[in-house]
This record gives structure tokens, C-alpha cells and sequence, in this order.
């Protein structure tokens, strides 16, 4: 499929969400509670709002789905190609006054993630991905200066020798299907990593695989999902077949997932799934 917009376009689109979320953290903001008994903020509302006015502006033809759209009721038909957007991943920690919320947009082409920015407004850490590149920035989030310029990241393709090193939810993360999975999985280490922070340690070689028990949103996935695979990693169902996204629109879940780094570590999951 032809392109005519770039990556550099979503990661300015990304800091600008970000820009409108810091304002909104600086003057203070009360929580609210969606149907489904989640918390929402003004913060996901104005930088979900940025996000699809600056995606239309370089791609009118290509639809969004965006966590508050869809939690409102306007759910576009996806297509062969759709933006899968959550303005503010990790609401929760973001009320609470914590560091580690994402702004996350990705493209999905035919199912699958193939570019994706992850933006950490606190600190103006970035990533993001298309195939082919995989890269890690760092921004002044008042005005765009660039802190760190954007550098290439791989993800690691031997298995330490300590065993593998896994990341583990901290809200699935000690269940018992996460138990049976780490005790077939063999040797291993446990590191620690919020939300969509994840995908993006696995990109840059911080573990090696990533499970996750239990329902998500795909706009939770799939910018991390992009850049993991751009950096040469990928993510499988518990099925051990390739996640595909919209599959389960309009609810867009996805029931459960593994993200691994290289191929002896998907070997390592699928054995691991099977036990």
C-alpha cells in the first residue's frame, strides 16, 4: 500500500497529544468514570481530539479508532487500513499523579501494526517504528527541542545467559496462568516495565518476552506491537499464531498475547504455551 505521509509526521502528532496532556496535569483536572466503569479524564478527551485532527490532516481516507470514539459509540468500519489510537494509556496512574502514561498511535495494514509511535509525555521519552527502523528519542515537552536526537534500537538476538528476562504485568502479572507460563518457560528473570512501556523495552533490549494473560484493548498493543516488530521482534496469540488486529471489531480485544524478541524466544513461548 502507497503511502503519503511519514513517520516523522505521526511522532509530531504524537508530541503534540503529549504537549496538550502536560497542560491539562499542570492546571489540574478532576477524574470522571466511563459506562464501563474506567476512569477518563479532559486530558484523554483533548489529546484524543489532537490525534484525529492531525491524522485526517495528512490522511483523510484512513479511519481512527480511538479509545474515547469508541467508548462514545462512534466506531468507523476499519477496512484494509485504519489508525488504532489510545491518547492516554495507563488513565489510571495518570490520576493517581505517577510518571509512566503513554500516548500510543499506530497504522494497521491488512491486521497488522506497520507503524507506531509510543510517546512518555513525563520525561518526552519516544519511540517509534516502521519497518526497517526502530528508533528512541528524547523531547523537551514544553517546546519540541529535541533532547536526545532519535537513534536506532534492536532488540537482542541471543538469549542471556542468566535465563530469559520477562516482563510480567503488575495487574496480570501474578496469576496462575502467568505462574504455568514462567515455570515451563524455564530459567528466568523478572524486570518491570509499565503499560506500553513494555513493547518498548523489549525493542531496545531491556528483556526478552512479555505475556500477558487475559483481555486487553488493541489500542493498548499496537503501537508497542509496531515498533517491537520493526525492531525485530513480534507478538503472538496464546494460540501461538500471529496477533491480527480488528478481527473482534467493535469490541476490539484481544485475549491475550505474548511479545518476544527474537526467534529462539518464540520458540521458548511456544513451548511454554503448550505445557
Amino acid at each position: 500500500m502507497s503511502r503519503h505521509f511519514s513517520l516523522d509526521a505521526l511522532i509530531a502528532i504524537a508530541l503534540d497529544a503529549g504537549r496538550e496532556i502536560m497542560r491539562v496535569r499542570d492546571v489540574g483536572f478532576e477524574a470522571m468514570k466511563k459506562g464501563d466503569g474506567s476512569p477518563v479524564t479532559i486530558a484523554d478527551q483533548r489529546a484524543e481530539a489532537v490525534i484525529e485532527k492531525g491524522l485526517h490532516e495528512i490522511a483523510p481516507d484512513v479511519p481512527m479508532i480511538g479509545e474515547e470514539a469508541v467508548s462514545a459509540g462512534r466506531v468507523p468500519a476499519c477496512g484494509e487500513r485504519w489508525w488504532c489510537v489510545d491518547p492516554l494509556d495507563g488513565t489510571r496512574d495518570f490520576v493517581a499523579g505517577l510518571s509512566e502514561f503513554t500516548v500510543n498511535i499506530a497504522l494497521i495494514e491488512d491486521g497488522f501494526p506497520t507503524m507506531g509511535v509510543v510517546l512518555l509525555p513525563v520525561g518526552g521519552e519516544l519511540f517509534a517504528g516502521e519497518p526497517g527502523r526502530a528508533v528512541r528519542g528524547v523531547y523537551d515537552m514544553h517546546d519540541g527541542h529535541v533532547l536526545k536526537p532519535l537513534a536506532a534500537i534492536q532488540v537482542t538476538q541471543v538469549k542471556p545467559p542468566e535465563g530469559w528476562r520477562v516482563f510480567a504485568s503488575r495487574r496480570s502479572g501474578a496469576g496462575d496462568r502467568t505462574t504455568k507460563f514462567l515455570d515451563a518457560l524455564g530459567p528466568h528473570t523478572r524486570a518491570a516495565a509499565s503499560s506500553s512501556l513494555k513493547f518498548c523495552r523489549l525493542a531496545e533490549g531491556a528483556a526478552d518476552i512479555y505475556p500477558r494473560f487475559g483481555d486487553v484493548n488493541e489500542w493498548d498493543a499496537a503501537a508497542g506491537h509496531a515498533v517491537l516488530a520493526a525492531a525485530g521482534g513480534d507478538v503472538m496469540r496464546l494460540d501461538a499464531t500471529p496477533l491480527r488486529y480488528g478481527v473482534k471489531a467493535p469490541d476490539f480485544l484481544i485475549s491475550g498475547f505474548v511479545a518476544y524478541t527474537n526467534t529462539e524466544a518464540a520458540a521458548a513461548t511456544r513451548s511454554a504455551l503448550k505445557s
